[in-house]
């Protein structure tokens, strides 16, 4: 594999805008938590973009493209696209014919695929009945023979956490998983399992997979300050972009082939085009100019920063973006507390 990101300056365009590009630069991995494997700090995933905006030969491409720089964990779920993402990841992975030690591939249950919820196949369980059936789904979707790391989605109250514990560690007894953690779980609730796996000898959850950007905080910061060193916990985490607001494109409007022109975005339009946020990014943009980078790379690479963030979940479209991303590497040293406190000045009042 190649060890590549990009540096900086090359002029570019984006969808018609100016942009820089950045050299070469090796891309770093961490640690997930106190797990052994060890992540690319920037990763792709699938969300919004698989079967809604592109199809499996764009889904290859970009693939390849992110392999080649030197990303090794490419994010899933079971839910995304109802199952059609992890089929055309699995299809792409096949077609890639990479060595299986070289990369990690995620999923993720809770939501299940049968909308309707019938009976004891209830959506939006972590149930035991519905678990070990959703693992198995899920490994002929990707055509594997594990699933490097397996999250549950959401928690579920209805369910006993006990229950979910046992199920998770299941996975990895039977070598269908080989890591289980949360996502966008309450800290106490994730201390509760991981005392639960404790107590009886079960695999622990190691990974938490929460939203995480200049205008999203708290839980990152905050709530799950000491479960970094009291359990080890590694964090994945999602959306550094903000859905895109964090990139400057929505301080207009929603642009055409947006992914704020996305069904499953319509929720979140309001958000995107919010005037205070908008106004915040726009602040920022003397900033990234100073730096040498795009508004989008600063973000990421803020995310980044955070020496709790094992990896930054990033999106694309369009190979331009996915290397405009990779970018974000070359903006990490230039991060000094002077630079973050700035742009902290904006953005952390409105964060929640």
């Amino acid at each position: 594999m190649a060890d590549r990101a990009r540096s900086r300056c090359e002029a570019a365009t984006l969808a018609g805008v100016p942009v820089l590009v950045e050299r070469v630069l090796p891309m770093q991995y961490r640690r997930l938590g106190r797990a052994g494997v060890r992540v690319s700090a920037l990763s792709l995933g699938s969300w919004v973009t698989y079967a809604n905006q592109i199809d499996g030969k764009a889904a290859a491409e970009m693939l390849a493209a992110a392999y080649d720089a030197g990303i090794n964990f490419f994010d899933n779920a079971e839910a995304y696209a109802l199952g059609q993402s992890e089929l055309i990841m699995g299809r792409a992975l096949k077609q890639l014919g990479w060595p299986r030690l070289n990369y990690l591939v995620s999923t993720k249950f809770f939501w299940g695929l049968d909308r309707e919820g019938h009976g004891v196949n209830r959506r939006n369980t972590l149930n035991r009945k519905y678990l070990m059936q959703a693992i198995d789904g899920s490994l002929r979707r990707f055509g594997l023979e594990h699933i490097d790391l397996v999250y549950c989605h959401r928690p579920d109250p209805q369910t006993p956490i006990e229950e979910t514990v046992r199920a998770m560690s299941d996975m990895i007894t039977q070598g269908k998983a080989l890591y289980w953690g949360t996502s966008e779980w309450a800290a106490a609730d994730i201390r509760a399992a991981w005392e639960i796996a404790e107590r009886h000898h079960l695999h622990k959850p190691v990974m938490e997979q929460p939203q995480y950007h200049l205008l999203h905080r708290r839980r990152v910061e905050q709530e799950y300050a000491r479960l970094y060193e009291d359990i080890g916990l590694g964090l994945t985490t999602w959306s550094p972009l903000a859905g895109g607001l964090l990139s400057g494109k929505y301080k207009d409007g929603v642009p055409a082939g947006s992914r704020g022109t996305v069904a499953s975005y319509a929720s979140l339009r309001d958000e995107l085009v919010d005037p205070a946020k908008n106004a915040a990014v726009a602040s920022l943009a003397p900033i990234a100019a100073e730096l040498g980078c795009t508004l989008a790379q600063l973000a990421i690479a803020w995310a980044a920063k955070n020496p709790n963030v094992s990896t930054v979940i990033t999106g694309a479209s369009r190979s331009e973006q996915l290397q405009q991303n990779l970018g974000a590497l070359a903006v990490l040293e230039r991060l000094t507390p002077e630079v973050l406190a700035r742009i902290d000045a904006p953005t952390k009042p409105l964060a929640g």
